[in-house]
């Protein structure tokens, strides 16, 4: 699968540089927007089923893995005893790059609960375009573009009328609270980075775990 956030969408009579649709006035910034959320996407691209998650607090680690928790439970039983590994492929970005502390932490425990073995990839750095769920933010860009997101439902309307390869994308809406800031202390992580295994050659960008069978 193919995982990453999308740049935060403004809810109100916002332009977001392109041209409104109908008699539509759009406002020309976004000065005391009070109301945002963060779209974070995954991308099966072996059925091209796309879900879209968006968020109403911080981009976080814990906001992620939580995505990808729903991720799994919504996937039929069949879907998940067929699954032999979760590959994911994502970008270096600060919440989920293979350096911090809480991803890995909560990524390590996501291998756990669901039995399988997850192998995280990620781009180098000024290469995230090659990363597919890129190509489904642009798809949204223009689906969207010229429609006011007054209010949430407007947006997450939009977003399920969307398609991908055909499907239209699975579409929630997380309320839930995030703290920022979220680190495990050097001993605590010591016990995660034993449970992965780092590239000899690419540490950094190629990390596989296997789960504990309990």
């Amino acid at each position: 699968m193919s995982i990453d956030c999308k740049a935060t969408v403004n809810i109100g009579p916002y332009s977001r540089g392109g041209v409104t649709r109908g008699d539509n006035q759009a406002a020309d910034h976004d000065m005391g927007c009070e109301e945002k959320h963060t779209p974070f996407g995954i991308v099966d691209e072996d059925t091209g089923q796309l879900d879209v998650m968006f968020g109403s607090s911080a981009k976080t680690s814990d906001f992620i893995v939580d995505s990808l928790e729903e991720w799994w439970e919504r996937l039929s039983q069949s879907e998940r005893e067929n699954t032999s590994l979760i590959q994911i492929k994502a970008d270096n970005g600060p919440e989920s790059n293979g350096r911090r502390t809480q991803f890995l932490h909560r990524i390590v425990a996501f291998a756990d609960a669901t039995g399988k073995p997850i192998q995280l990839l990620y781009y180098p750095p000024y290469h995230s375009k090659y990363n597919p769920i890129e190509r489904c933010w642009g798809i949204l860009e223009n689906h969207w573009n010229g429609t006011l997101l007054v209010d949430v439902d407007t947006m997450l309307e939009w977003a399920k009328s969307m398609k991908w390869k055909g499907v239209h994308p699975i579409v929630e809406l997380s309320r839930k609270v995030y703290e920022k800031g979220i680190s495990l202390s050097k001993k605590l992580m010591e016990d995660v980075e034993a449970r992965l295994k780092r590239s000899p050659t690419l540490p950094k960008y190629d990390i596989f775990i296997k789960p504990i069978l309990g």
